[in-house]
């Protein structure tokens, strides 16, 4: 019993001076040996600089002014972490049982530096680089690897820099992170700051299994990003490579500031096309960035969309969609508030707000549409099946099939804004309802029918009226029976009277040219019971005024060569005035008769003069030459005189 308590005696005096000598290293010293034991442990080059401070129990740790951990020996670039000020502790209790616990790392305003490679590798990922952790001399038995865990990680101000093979580049400035992962086995809650624009966005993410997720397996997430425009929900599964898959709930108030406090830049987006979004859908992102979106419903601020999409993420967004809606208000888009009609009245004239095209750089791709109806403020569309393409600010409206005005309209209508904003288009209409169009259209509410009709386009500005002053381009129009409101030219051609009444006509027919927003015709025909017409003249699109002439021809009058009398039609479209041309009217109309009148006169003249002056004229002579003849003759015998 006695040689038991000496050697326990001696075994205690030996630890208590290894402890003691322990205890009267410096703290630079100590610090090497604990950052020799890191490097052991993660398998990197870890070194403190500045003053250190040690603890040793039951927390292993170091703190200095300078702490910096290499990065994977693959890695491009830089030190994985360097910081001026920073903190770590390891369990010693752990470690003596052969367990490597990180219990805590603090750092401020550190630089971060983390890559991964597509074949999966992670420069965060951990191992016992030495295979012990412990003081170890040449002939200790290597000892398998051993995963490092970390409790808690408390990280502020720190610059993030992730380098992703394939993807771009991504740096934040401003982050902060704390996370806490009590059990190695178990799951992590994250809470962190970035700043990417300068604004807060808040993030706070639980992942199960953490040490899993680590290790590149796809584990259950469920993430919330919130800013001061919205904020995105996220439920499913996730890797660090970039595979994410769930349940997507975005609620923004503002897209705008939303894009830009991410840092994506401020799209001031129309009212009812996103300026504010509430979206659900199936999502499913690939390490590639390439974004599927299932079983979506979109609410853009008014308009409802459902839908699937397919949106490729690197550089601008690249979609390829297929949405359905139902009643599809798109007036911002074309410039119109709330409550305008384009029927204003040449007092008002077209509306001169300023269209915001920017959105149209928003993305490029293409969009398959359906929808209800599609208001456009000056136009009213029914059923609606569009393909819309965008390529880098020029948007273009492939009409398919739709239904309006009662007929069909077929072509394209485009938008560009690639350098100032242009609308143009090619467009087809088939059975169409004239009245209910050109009211809607120009404001015209007087001339009504079913037809055809087509027409291509080209106007420019930043507003409506800028684009109706510099419409070009041509179209046609064919239209059956109808009425033309404000005119009776049956009465016209019986008193001359062309105050109010109604004409109604059998067929239409014409073409016209347009250039800087002067529609020029000069070839309508129109059909009537008792006459045909005829017209020419021009329409001012940007001042909303007219200046045309129809000539109605009574058939069956004047020995059947027919009555007409051209009628004038001038002033504000709104509100013109007519009146006939009677001069035109007597020139149409008697034209054979005053032939004969002034035929009649002249050959009165020319007997007076014959008498006054004495001339005989010769056969086939006319009186001009005659009268010359005689002037030769008297001036001759005058001129002889001087020789007498």
């Amino acid at each position: 019993m006695k040689w038991i308590m000496r050697i326990i005696g001696v075994l205690v005096l030996i630890a208590v001076l290894v402890v003691g000598g322990v205890l009267m290293l410096p703290a630079d010293r100590i610090a090497k040996i604990a950052t020799d034991q890191l490097s052991k442990i993660t398998g990197r080059n870890v070194s403190v600089s500045g003053d250190v401070s040690m603890t040793f129990w039951p927390v292993l740790g170091v703190s200095a002014e300078g702490l910096e951990v290499g990065n994977a020996s693959w890695a491009k670039e830089g030190a994985m972490l360097s910081t001026a000020q920073a903190a770590i502790g390891v369990d010693a209790g752990a470690l003596l049982r052969g367990e490597i616990r990180i219990t805590n790392i603090e750092a401020q305003s550190p630089t971060i530096r983390l890559e991964s490679r597509k074949d999966g590798r992670a420069s965060w990922q951990f191992t016992d680089g030495g295979g012990a952790a412990q003081i170890e001399t040449e002939t200790t038995p290597a000892a398998a690897p051993r995963a490092v865990t970390i409790e808690r990680l408390v990280i502020m101000d720190a610059t993030l820099i992730y380098d992703a093979e394939g993807a771009d580049l991504v740096s934040y400035e401003g982050v902060d992170l704390t996370l806490d992962w009590p059990d190695p086995a178990g799951r992590a809650d994250i809470t962190a700051a970035v700043r990417p624009a300068g604004e807060r966005v808040a993030v706070d993410a639980t992942i199960e299994r953490f040490a899993g997720f680590l290790g590149g397996d796809v584990q259950p997430v469920d993430v919330r990003l919130s800013t001061k425009g919205g904020e995105m929900r996220l439920n499913g599964r996730a890797s660090l490579q970039g595979a994410v898959a769930g349940r997507l709930d975005l609620d923004l108030k503002s897209t705008s500031a939303f894009l830009a406090s991410l840092g994506l830049g401020s799209v001031e987006l129309p009212k009812g096309l996103g300026r504010s979004a509430n979206v659900k859908a199936d999502l499913t992102l690939t390490p590639d960035r390439r974004l599927a979106l299932r079983e979506m419903t979109a609410d853009l601020g008014g308009n409802r969309l459902t839908g699937a999409a397919d949106i490729d993420l690197n550089g601008v967004p690249n979609v390829n969609a297929q949405l359905n809606a139902g009643a599809l208000d798109l007036k911002p888009l074309t410039g119109a508030s709330e409550g305008d009609t384009t029927s204003t009245g040449a007092s008002s004239g077209w509306p001169k707000d300023t269209i915001d095209a920017s959105g149209l750089a928003a993305f490029n791709g293409a969009v398959s549409l359906r929808a209800d109806s599609i208001d456009l403020g000056a136009l009213q569309l029914g059923a609606t099946r569009t393909l819309l393409t965008n390529d880098r600010s020029r948007m273009v409206f492939e009409l398919r099939e739709v239904s309006a005005y009662g007929g069909q309209f077929t072509g394209e209508f485009v938008m560009n804004n690639r350098n100032g904003l242009s609308v143009g288009g090619k467009l087809r209409a088939a059975g169409v309802q004239m009245k209910s169009l050109l009211t809607d259209l120009a404001g015209l509410t007087r001339f009504s029918g079913q037809g055809d009709a087509e027409v291509s386009f080209l106007g420019v500005g930043q507003n409506i009226d800028a684009i109706m002053r510099s419409l070009s381009g041509q179209g046609a129009i064919n239209v059956g029976r109808g009425a033309i409101e404000g005119i009776d030219l049956d009465n016209l051609l019986g008193s001359f009277d062309t105050q109010g009444g109604t004409t109604v006509f059998d067929a239409l027919t014409g073409t016209f040219t347009m250039n800087k927003g002067v529609l020029r015709n000069d070839d309508l025909r129109m059909l009537l019971p008792n006459f045909d017409a005829a017209g020419a003249g021009q329409v001012d699109l940007g001042r909303q005024t007219l200046d045309y002439t129809v000539t109605p021809r009574a058939l069956r009058v004047n020995k059947d060569r027919g009555l007409a009398v051209p009628v004038r039609i001038y002033g504000p479209w709104a509100n013109p005035k007519s009146q006939p041309d009677l001069k035109a009217a007597i020139d149409l109309n008697f034209s054979e008769e005053r032939e004969r009148a002034e035929e009649r006169v002249k050959q009165k003249v020319e007997e007076k003069l014959e008498e006054e002056l004495g001339i005989v004229r010769e056969e086939g002579q006319s009186v001009e030459d005659a009268v010359k003849d005689r002037l030769e003759d008297k001036l001759k015998k005058e001129l002889f005189k001087i020789f007498d």
